[in-house]
């Protein structure tokens, strides 16, 4: 029997179970399908628990360094079954309170595989090999990305992980190899470094985190030289095989590395195979990348596509906030997004946060830039801290109007939030410099800065 709803959504990721939070809560009759937990990629496998790690591993990092602050500990030891089952908790709960919420929503959630089966109708599939038919007024895609392995890496997942696997991880290795230096394995470079591994970080890009300004690479580079990590980059993996003790990774130019385990982190393609898009005349480019207008509609009016299958930008929020147009534009309000101001964090330590575009993005956009940075070095409250490796750095047109800044900082995910919003409202560097920051906090930097960009630094030559 076909159950009829005012909108199914495929896929409960951050996008997914907050499109259908707000339907709900307009008191649509709502239906939500999801073949793995709720909470999607980002909650269960992604910035979560990644997140939960990256803390312990910093705690563990304070520790070592607690002589600095004339407190003495005993020899630290790393219980990383522990830190694992702490990991899952923090899942655990959230993803509980998302269950409660659609719950409070009245969203009827499936835990099956969703398909297309026409404009209107999605056929769900459970594993037993039950199937339902969902007849729809709206249809909303989100089902996410996954990560790539390239084809010629081994298959076994014991010793060459994806971001997937290496969060069950049961045993610290001696040594840990990262294929790619984007922020999925900075990140992970500096859980395991900071948790005592060996990390070799192959990047084959000329350096690492090549989406952030270069001034932010470089002095990550340095953090993680200081912290003994080995980095290669403008450098491939020829060749990746698994060995009787770990893994062996041959380099452009026959250099061996060998580690207890990879991991590979060389990106994410969109889940969008098997979706039955082609039955609904949903189009997709030569990635399977499904592309949509300001509103997050399809090719096809009635059926909307949010979250990393579109490819707009792979973040969490950015999810989140498409699923929030897709909603108000099937309620009938008026909503559009045109991703000019998103801002992004990446958890090394320091955290390093952006909004915009970077110097170098600006200018070949042709626009009249300057910028100016603000070294943590001449920051009290880093210095305060002992943790002075850093810098914020702000890019500003002609008109002084604020077009990108790039944090390097503790607290940068948190601090980049005050100049998203500057930027949103289309203030200036005088609104920026006048407003009054406490003191001390790493916050006053953001204003140094636009002293400095305004020709009159005051901490900083």
């Amino acid at each position: 029997m076909t159950q009829k709803y005012q909108t199914v959504i495929i896929g409960a990721g951050p996008g997914g179970y907050v499109a259908a939070l707000r339907l709900g809560q307009a008191k649509q009759k709502v239906a939500l399908i999801e073949n793995r937990q709720l909470g999607g990629t980002c909650l269960n496998r992604g910035c979560i628990p990644t997140k939960a790690l990256l803390h312990s591993s910093e705690i563990a990092h304070h520790i070592r360094h607690a002589g600095e602050h004339g407190l003495r500990a005993g020899d630290l030891q790393v219980d990383l079954p522990a830190m694992m089952r702490r990991k899952d908790q923090v899942v655990e709960k959230l993803r509980g309170g998302v269950g409660m919420l659609l719950k409070g929503r009245q969203v009827d959630v499936y835990p099956g595989t969703g398909a297309l089966a026409g404009p209107h109708q999605v056929d769900v599939r459970w594993e037993n090999g039950d199937r339902q038919v969902l007849e729809a007024e709206h249809i909303v895609i989100a089902t996410g990305s996954e990560p790539i392995v390239p084809a010629a890496f081994p298959a076994d997942r014991g010793r060459v992980m994806t971001s997937d696997e290496i969060l069950n991880l049961q045993a610290l290795p001696k040594s840990l190899l990262i294929v790619g230096g984007g922020y999925i394995g900075c990140e992970f470079a500096t859980v395991f470094s900071e948790l005592g591994c060996q990390v070799t970080i192959v990047e084959m890009l000329d350096r690492l985190l090549v989406q952030c300004d270069g001034d932010i690479s470089q002095m990550l580079a340095r953090q993680f030289k200081k912290a003994h990590l080995a980095v290669h980059c403008s450098t491939a993996v020829d060749k990746l095989e698994v060995t009787e003790s770990g893994v062996r990774a041959t380099l452009a130019g026959s250099n061996v590395v060998e580690a207890d385990l990879a991991l590979v982190c060389t990106g994410r393609r969109p889940r969008s195979g098997n979706l039955g898009l082609q039955a609904a005349g949903v189009k997709t480019d030569n990635k399977g990348l499904i592309p949509i207008d300001a509103q997050c509609r399809t090719n096809v009016k009635n059926i909307f596509a949010i979250g990393d299958v579109t490819g707009k930008v792979q973040l969490a929020h950015v999810a989140s906030r498409q699923a929030a147009v897709a909603a108000h534009t099937i309620l009938g309000q008026p909503d559009s997004e045109d991703y000019a101001v998103i801002p992004s964090a990446i958890y090394t330590h320091p955290e390093i946060a952006q909004v915009g575009l970077t110097e170098q993005q600006a200018r070949e956009r042709s626009l009249e830039v300057r910028s100016a940075k603000f070294p943590l070095s001449a920051s009290g409250m880093a210095l305060a801290y002992g943790q002075t490796a850093g810098f914020v750095k702000i890019v500003a047109n002609a008109e002084d109007e604020i077009v990108g800044a790039h944090l390097m900082c503790p607290h940068a995910s948190d601090l980049v939030q005050e100049i998203a919003v500057l930027m949103k409202s289309e203030c200036t560097l005088h609104e920026l410099e006048a407003t009054i920051h406490g003191h001390p906090t790493f916050a006053e930097a953001l204003a140094e800065t636009a002293e400095a960009l305004l020709g009159r630094p005051l901490h900083a030559g």
